[in-house]
């Protein structure tokens, strides 16, 4: 196996900066805060442009559950064609039903639109009711891959199921590991998962270059989110996580 890093980037800068450190592919996306969203027309065509690595942007029309309406579905549809359109690699994907099980129907006919183009179906796999079954449902739907933190709010917590799902799947479909991946962990998860694909966003908050600051208005209001900051992967950080996981993976091999 190699190692295989995917990097969540919320900006065209942080796609360069995921490609200079030496990621294999991106996760496109807008608003991380809600998970990510699908990015604009613009956002998808210049990062094209910019990068040569695989590029995969997200189709979610926006934040909170993954129970999407007829109309919902229309635009993700129209999406997935706009990435086709612009040279992308594959895109990214996930529906549930109000029973929290894999929408198969719907999800296969994303696919199926999406060809040539690859397929991951990402975290609201960790919001399905039974794992097993929806790793079952996710290999019919014709999916290369799912991205999961094992059913918990990290991929260190979710360990365990993570490395379930990897033996269970035995080579139909690749697992990666996603959210909380970091340098200082990396190596454990390769060792305790046995995965070789994991999934980041390696950012930092860097100041903005903004002088004046009005203290009396708040444009964000997240606790934890620097209003002057703005969320950028780092190159040095990624190529950390790269080293690093390469190297446990040789160790366990």
């Amino acid at each position: 196996m190699s190692f295989i890093l995917e990097i969540c980037a919320g900006s065209v800068a942080s796609c360069i900066a995921a490609a200079a450190g030496g990621a294999n592919r991106i996760e496109l996306c807008d608003n991380l805060l809600e998970g990510g969203t699908t990015p604009s027309y613009a956002t998808i065509a210049v990062a094209r442009e910019k990068v040569n690595i695989d590029l995969y942007p997200i189709i979610r029309p926006r934040g909170g559950d993954f129970l999407y309406t007829d109309l919902e579905f229309e635009i993700m549809k129209k999406d997935i064609e706009i990435c086709k359109q612009l040279g992308c690699n594959g895109v990214v994907i996930g529906m549930l039903t109000a029973e929290g099980r894999v929408d198969k129907q719907r999800c296969k006919e994303l696919v199926k639109l999406a060809w040539p183009m690859g397929v991951t179906f990402h975290r609201a796999f960790d919001m399905t009711d039974n794992p097993f079954e929806a790793l079952e449902d996710i290999i019919e739907t014709g999916c290369e891959r799912i991205l999961t933190s094992g059913a918990r709010n990290t991929a260190v917590e979710g360990a365990s199921l993570l490395k379930d799902l990897f033996l269970r799947a035995d080579d139909r479909i690749a697992i990666m590991a996603g959210s909380g991946v970091r340098a200082n962990n990396i190596a454990q998860l390769v060792k305790t998962t046995g995965l070789s694909e994991f999934h980041t966003t390696a950012k930092a908050y860097e100041d903005s270059a903004m002088v004046y600051r009005n203290p009396n208005v708040s444009m964000g209001g997240i606790p934890g989110v620097p209003e002057y900051g703005i969320s950028l992967t780092q190159e040095k950080e990624v190529l950390l996580i790269r080293e690093l996981g390469e190297k446990a993976l040789h160790e366990i091999q």
